[in-house]
């Protein structure tokens, strides 16, 4: 399929007009590989990653990123080959091959040691090719090396060996300037009939169309059909000579890519005999191609100074003015047979291969337009009539900028200027009568008819406005009308639109539309989708938007479904914002104004190649976090939680030229997003398992099947499975120890209540006790005092039967019974028993009352703690007199003399102080 697409693409570059629109090419310099200059060989792995035999050591490219890896030996590597899981090289007497690790980097491992019975020869090895017996063939110009199962064989010609190839199941070597030979039980034999190479270096050969075609280094080539050599008759073979042939890749169906020292790669197609060159003139960053290689739709060249990758089978082609002088392209228009190109320095053409400039037409063009059979170019200087050979004076009116047909009117238009409006008609004559519209001198970009007398208008910095014009000639201004209502758009930098007889404006990337019933703008619905995006070319049936933003993304839809998204990255890069412009040439062509040129897009064959393209799955090269790489060939990535704030993972699609992506990140955080490139990067994800889905996107946005990544984010150490077994443990010894506690702490308040209860009771008992005390005490105060009583009152009457005796003495007969009776009462007076029970009594209330009296007064006499003892029982002088069986004044005098033993001051009180004694 990709074939006949690339015959398709090939064909319209050669043959339109001989116009040198060619296939995208990206370079890669030393700054984007950084390995040396110089490119010896390419090869390409299943996947498409590209491997390049470089100066500095192998560079290997997996669509994202460029690695420089070198032999042990730091030596120049020449060739390349990638069999298999295996890549070959070849270098200064050393050969062997490099495989990935887990982490996708490459290690070498020497096959030279394997060589018996052979000595090099100061050789280089040039060219690494599989065999179909299975054999790894490395060639040196000195001998060739067969490779198998860990054993090595050597031929060892007699001559230079410049070539070698596979031919109908024979080994054919190129014996530099002596012909070909065939490998035979390890020596050579003279192919027949060969007599016109002689002499001639064969640098290449390859099959072509089932016979051998041999490049040679200055002669051109020849064809081989295994007993016929001939010279290859095609009109190229000249050109070959003189630029000096140097490699030869079949690009299938009858096309070949040639490359040379001097004028880098021919696209040649022997089908029509026409081709195309891609050399420095037209992108390519070197003229000398030391390798090529075709990978499904891309040809690798390897340069004397850099890398190029060339799209072939792209429906878009690309011209490019590297010379400058063609300067920034505005507009395109297809005349007479011829496209013409209005830029920033003038206007050109095509003739032949050549572009060509229009001699007179120097200065600034805006505005290329067919009318009336007539090319118009709206000009810096005004407008002008062009043809190949002519730049003729329409209208002297500065800057035309834009010119649109007046509604139901013959040959009149109205173009936008410098300075206001200019009518133009086409008289019968063929002349073109040229008038100022009067009333309106601002500058008008864009313009569109209402009705034939209301135009709309926009002004590049003030708006725009809705101007009414006189009916008829249209030669006035009648009426500016301005909005300024709160929906109206912007005034800067509008754009106007006459879609479908809706006037339609854009203004900061949003849509309105003008609806005559209310005389009001607003929001134009059918646009809705289309925010942020500028429209570069409508008809009946589709329209050509492109994104403001830096991914400028050009969307061809029809509204309803029908939508194809065209993200070729040399057109993102040179498309000019605000100044890009689609001029559709026919149904299925189409041009666009470019920076630097322009671009040839043919829709059919996009739509073609966007429903049948097969979109490569990307792979995923490495994932990393802060400070470790995981290989991601296994099963589950596991990553350490401590590690995981940043991670990187890596992916990769080598078949497309700067491929995007679309991901899925599934897990305990989610988020799905587009990337442009292959880095995509996560910050703080929690822990847990997570699926990577990522896809390649393709043209029109479609989406390849996705590749899936598994990872896991180990949890912290605080949330591993010991330390929730240790959290279970301490759980359990908490509760446990809660439980302790708790049993502890009801012991002990049942200890304390148990305590408190029997304080409490024995308070309560205590508390009877001295209740019980006290009402003893009080008792026995009360008995003491009954008992003091009665002591006294029987003193008191044994007193006063003493004082009537004697008042009475003289009626005793006999003294001596007077004598008697006298004795007797002072004997009952002063009864030692009445004073032992009352010092009994007293003590049971006032223990040591006594004790610590006669402790602090040793001076006090019986009589003194009598005295003291009635005295603390609170008894007046009056009761105390009977007690002691002396007078009230006798207490008196004993008091007085008790105060002095006890060293009172006259103003204390005897009777306090002894009672708190």
């Amino acid at each position: 399929m990709h074939f006949r697409l690339l015959s398709i693409v090939l064909l319209i570059c050669l043959s339109v007009n001989g116009q040198q629109l060619l296939p995208p090419i990206q370079n890669y310099q030393l700054l984007d590989y950084k390995g040396g200059s110089k490119n010896w060989d390419v090869s390409v792995n299943d996947k498409g990653e590209l491997f390049v035999a470089n100066n500095k050591g192998l560079l290997h490219f997996n669509g994202e990123q460029w690695t420089l890896n070198k032999l042990p030996n730091n030596t120049i590597i020449r060739s390349v080959e990638s069999i298999g899981d295996r890549v070959y090289t070849g270098s200064y007497e050393e050969f062997g091959y490099w495989t990935k690790n887990k982490f996708g980097e490459l290690g070498y491992t020497s096959l030279t040691h394997l060589i018996k019975d052979h000595t090099f020869t100061s050789e280089e090895f040039w060219e690494i090719f599989p065999s179909k017996d299975g054999k790894v063939v490395f060639r040196s110009f000195s001998a060739i090396y067969f490779y198998d199962n860990n054993d090595i064989s050597v031929v060892d010609p007699p001559d230079v060996v410049s070539d070698f190839i596979e031919f109908n199941d024979r080994l054919i070597v190129a014996g530099g300037s002596v012909g070909l030979f065939e490998v035979k039980n390890e020596g050579l034999v003279s192919l027949p009939n060969q007599d016109l190479l002689l002499g001639k270096t064969v640098n290449d050969m390859a099959i072509f169309q089932d016979k051998l075609l041999i490049g040679t280094k200055l002669h051109g080539c020849f064809l081989y059909d295994g007993s016929t050599l001939s010279p290859w008759s095609a009109p190229i073979n000249e050109d070959l000579k003189q630029h000096q042939l140097n490699k030869i890749t079949v690009l299938g169906n009858g096309l070949l890519a040639l490359g040379t020292i001097k004028n880098g790669m021919y696209l040649y197609d022997t089908v029509s005999k026409r081709y195309s060159v891609l050399n420095r003139e037209s992108g390519l960053q070197n003229n000398t191609v030391l390798s090529s290689l075709l990978f499904k739709n891309q040809l690798w060249l390897g340069l004397d100074n850099g890398i190029a990758r060339v799209k072939l089978n792209n429906p878009i082609s690309y011209y490019t003015d590297y010379t400058g002088t063609l300067g920034m392209v505005y507009d395109i228009a297809w005349y007479n047979g011829k496209l013409f190109l209005g830029s920033n320095t003038g206007v050109f053409y095509f003739e032949g291969d050549e572009l060509r400039f229009v001699s007179g037409s120097q200065g600034h063009v805006w505005d290329l337009e067919v009318i009336e059979g007539d090319l118009l170019c709206g000009h810096n200087t005004g407008t002008y009539r062009v043809t190949e050979n002519s730049f003729e004076l329409v209208g002297a009116i500065a800057g035309g900028y834009q010119i649109i047909k007046v509604p139901d009117a013959s040959s009149a238009y109205v173009q936008g200027t410098y300075n206001g409006l200019a009518k133009f008609k086409k008289m019968d004559n063929g002349k073109w009568e040229v008038t100022k519209i009067e009333g309106f001198d601002d500058p008008i970009k864009q313009l569109c008819f209402e009705t034939p007398n209301i135009l709309w208008a926009a002004h590049p910095y003030k708006g725009f406005y809705r101007i009414h014009l006189e009916k008829g000639a249209n030669k006035k201004v009648k009426r500016i009308q301005g909005f300024e209502n709160d929906g109206a758009p912007s005034e800067y930098n509008v754009k106007l639109y006459n879609i479908k007889n809706n006037i339609v404006l854009n203004s900061e990337g949003n849509w309105f539309t003008y609806n005559p019933i209310v005389d009001h703008m607003e929001k134009f619905e059918a646009f809705k989708n289309y925010q942020n995006k500028e429209l570069l070319f409508f008809d009946e049936q589709y329209f050509w938007f492109v994104d403001d933003k830096e991914q400028k993304a050009i969307i061809h839809t029809n509204l309803k479904g029908d939508s194809l998204i065209i993200t070729d990255l040399p057109l993102r890069e040179r498309l000019a914002p605000d100044s890009q412009k689609v001029i559709r040439v026919n149904d299925s062509t189409s041009y666009i104004t470019l920076t630097d040129g322009f671009a040839k897009i043919n829709t059919h064959e996009l739509k073609s190649l966007s429903e049948n393209q097969e979109l490569p799955v990307p792979n995923f090269v490495v994932l990393k976090d802060q400070k470790v790489k995981y290989s991601v060939l296994g099963g589950t990535v596991e990553i350490p939680f401590g590690r995981s704030q940043s991670l990187a993972i890596e992916v990769a699609s080598p078949e497309y030229i700067t491929p995007h992506y679309y991901y899925k990140l599934e897990g305990p955080k989610e988020y799905s997003e587009y990337a442009e490139n292959g880095f995509i990067n996560f910050q703080n994800l929690p822990y847990g398992a997570y699926t990577l889905k990522v896809a390649t996107i393709g043209m029109g946005n479609a989406l390849s099947n996705y590749n899936s990544l598994n990872f896991e984010i180990l949890p912290p150490w605080y949330y591993s499975w010991w330390s929730l077994f240790l959290y279970a443990a301490l759980g359990g010894l908490a509760i446990y120890l809660v439980r302790r506690y708790n049993r502890k702490k009801l012991e002990r308040k049942h200890r304390e209540l148990m305590e408190r209860m029997e304080k409490e009771q024995q308070e309560r008992m205590a508390k009877l006790e001295k209740e019980e005390l006290a009402k003893e005490v009080k008792l026995k105060q009360n008995e003491l005092a009954s008992t003091t009583l009665n002591i006294a009152k029987k003193n008191e009457m044994i007193l006063e039967l003493k004082n009537m005796l004697v008042m009475n003495k003289d009626k005793f007969p006999n003294s001596q019974r007077y004598r008697s009776f006298i004795k007797k009462l002072n004997s009952s007076i002063e009864d030692t028993e009445d004073w032992k029970r009352f010092e009994v009594n007293f003590k049971e209330l006032h223990e040591d009352f006594f004790e610590r009296l006669l402790k602090s007064y040793p001076v006090l006499t019986p009589k003194d703690l009598k005295l003291c003892a009635y005295l603390k029982m609170n008894l007046s002088t009056k009761e105390i007199a009977p007690l002691m069986g002396i007078t009230i004044r006798g207490v008196e005098i004993h008091r007085y003399r008790l105060r002095k033993k006890l060293d009172m001051d006259s103003s204390e009180n005897l009777s306090n102080f002894l009672i708190t004694f």
